[in-house]
């Protein structure tokens, strides 16, 4: 259970000690919280001293008297706006006059509870500042999140793009200037390092845009029934090609009738990236093995693969995003560093689990574990 600070600022101490009794037992809950929460409460006789206990303990909501001895409660609310301190503040009086309604709401007052309140009235009012607080900080959070997102998507972008796009020039140039001869043929080791690094880029490019488009809660319009067993099948058959090429064989087993509810764009980034990582860090002649099953209340995907493996070291930070595991066997594979981070976090959006096995040289299996809806 969240606590949340609550700073009774009024110069009757009947009005702090009966906010404090009213609030002492009181929770909020509401379904979109993830938390219930609880108030400890903070008191201030004077204005004065309520800039002090803010500057100190840092509340989350303040309760405001207007007629207070010396600075009023508005002096004090332009106070915590002139600051922007991160909170929510009602004002508390029954001298509330037109002129000091304005201007409170101006500087941000949410709120007005008038005196005489009852214990019911200060609850409700509560509730209301709770919840307003909550999406406050929740918005507040989704936006800095997304800035710090642009800004990792940019400078991404900039760094993985910029090599590849130095080669494909150097290899146009050396076509333009006819270095090698004069027919196609002479040029084909270039036109082939030029499209693996087209095709490396453009992986970059879609890994990043499902990075982006992640969100931290899903949208239930796009939920719909989805078979696990035919969403492997639509993976297998996007990364077939691939697989043929690298002489990677993929099995099926299908232990158990698995539907979730669920994007399937959502299920097929899980899908995809697995069984593509499965296929490029395999061995020539290798196998991947897909087995979809049940547990109680629960579906569960399970991919083993015989390739190179993940060392012990390596582990801590196989789903963090933009890193990727430098070995002499992966030198040579592009990536953006960004799929197991997205696989974990379509995961974690699910309410799901995702866990790895591995011994070096031997191979690797994921197990993702999808909550069944009922």
């Amino acid at each position: 259970m969240g606590i949340l600070k609550v700073l009774v600022v009024d110069d009757e101490p009947g009005i702090r000690s009966g906010v404090a009794r009213i609030l002492g037992n009181f929770s909020v809950t509401y379904p979109f919280m993830d938390e219930d929460f609880s108030f400890e409460i903070l008191e201030a006789p004077t204005g004065e001293e309520a800039l002090e206990i803010i500057e100190k303990n840092k509340p989350d909501i303040v309760l405001l008297d207007n007629k207070l001895p010396g600075m009023q409660g508005v002096d004090v609310l332009d106070n915590i706006r002139k600051k922007n301190h991160d909170m929510v503040v009602a004002m508390i009086t029954s001298y509330a006059s037109l002129d000091v309604a304005v201007r409170a709401t101006r500087n941000g007052a949410s709120d007005f509870i008038p005196k005489p309140f009852t214990p019911q009235e200060l609850k409700s009012s509560i509730e209301n500042i709770t919840k307003q607080l909550y999406l406050k900080r929740i918005t507040h959070r989704l936006n800095e999140e997304g800035k710090k997102v642009r800004y990792q998507f940019l400078s991404v972008l900039s760094h993985e793009l910029k090599a590849p796009l130095n080669a494909i020039e150097g290899y146009l140039r050396m076509m333009q200037e006819r270095q090698y001869g004069e027919k196609i043929d002479d040029y084909a080791v270039p036109i082939d390092r030029s499209l693996q690094r087209i095709q490396g880029m453009r992986n970059l490019i879609m890994d990043l845009l499902d990075f982006t488009k992640i969100r931290l809660e899903k949208r239930e319009e796009k939920l719909q029934p989805v078979n696990l067993a035919s969403a492997v099948s639509d993976s297998v058959a996007t990364i077939q090609p691939y697989a043929i090429q690298m002489e990677v064989q993929i099995e099926v087993i299908k232990k158990a009738e698995a539907v979730i509810m669920a994007d399937p764009e959502d299920i097929a980034i899980i899908f995809n990236n697995l069984i593509s990582n499965a296929v490029k860090y395999n061995r020539r002649e290798g196998k991947v093995e897909i087995t979809i099953d049940k547990s109680p209340g629960e579906a569960v995907v399970i991919f083993s693969d015989t390739g190179i493996g993940i060392r012990p070291e390596d582990m801590e930070s196989l789903f963090t995003e933009f890193v990727r595991i430098k070995r002499d066997e992966t030198k040579n594979i592009t990536g953006s560093g960004l799929g197991l981070s997205i696989v974990k976090k379509v995961v974690d959006l699910y309410k799901g689990t995702i866990s790895v096995e591995s011994i070096p040289e031997k191979g690797s299996i994921f197990t993702v574990r999808l909550p069944i809806n009922q």
